[in-house]
């Protein structure tokens, strides 16, 4: 199983929190004990599948589902939903789900990792600034990793995957997690790189004509 982000469910207001993971490839699901519980399902009782995730749909919502679904499949992105399962004893539950992309070791998305929050009985205002703020802080850290992984890339001169290699060594070696390394390096460019006037005219000629095919 590949590493995956640490993922953080630890808030006061907001209970019955638990986190998922899916492969692409082999559309393949792990869930917690905690979103096992959700559906019914004592720890370890049963492996998830998409079949038996669909099952657990409430029927006004099972057609969405399978759309989101295959949408993840064939654009290989994470996704995001708030709809209802129904558990073993036939309770509804309102959940909102919230993933980000689970990449490999070459930064290539291999799948999506996220949470479940069980919404139920909850006050409507709370649970939408809880799921906004969790969604807000996944595509910060996602994009950040991103933008360090194009300034490495244009430094060194090597693809997106090599860049996420080094960013990945470093986080090893300084035992620092990836979106730190990724802030960092994206804050402190502008304080020490310096670009020199040729280099910085050949990129003013690049973004001016980037409209136009020049090969």
């Amino acid at each position: 199983m590949p590493k995956t982000n640490n993922i953080s469910a630890d808030d006061s207001r907001i209970r019955h929190v638990g986190s998922f993971r899916f492969l692409f490839d082999t559309e393949e699901w792990w869930w917690s004990d905690e979103v096992a519980e959700m559906h019914g399902y004592q720890p370890g009782e049963v492996t998830p599948t998409t079949e038996l995730l669909a099952g657990h749909k409430h029927p006004d919502d099972r057609h969405a589902f399978d759309e989101m679904v295959a949408t993840m499949l064939s654009r290989r992105t994470p996704f995001s939903s708030r709809h209802r399962i129904i558990d073993t004893s036939g309770t509804v539950h309102h959940v909102a789900v919230v993933s980000q992309q689970l990449i490999d070791e070459h930064g290539v998305p291999i799948g999506a990792e996220g949470f479940y929050l069980d919404l139920t009985g909850y006050d409507e205002q709370t649970v939408k600034f809880q799921v906004d703020e969790h969604v807000a802080r996944f595509r910060e850290n996602q994009g950040v990793i991103e933008q360090a992984k194009g300034m490495i890339s244009m430094a060194y001169g090597v693809s997106p995957e090599r860049a996420f290699e080094v960013m990945r060594w470093r986080s090893q070696t300084a035992n620092v997690k990836v979106n730190e390394l990724a802030k960092n390096i994206v804050s402190g460019v502008h304080r020490y790189v310096v670009l020199p006037d040729p280099v910085r005219q050949s990129f003013d000629h690049l973004l001016l004509n980037a409209h136009q095919n020049e090969n």
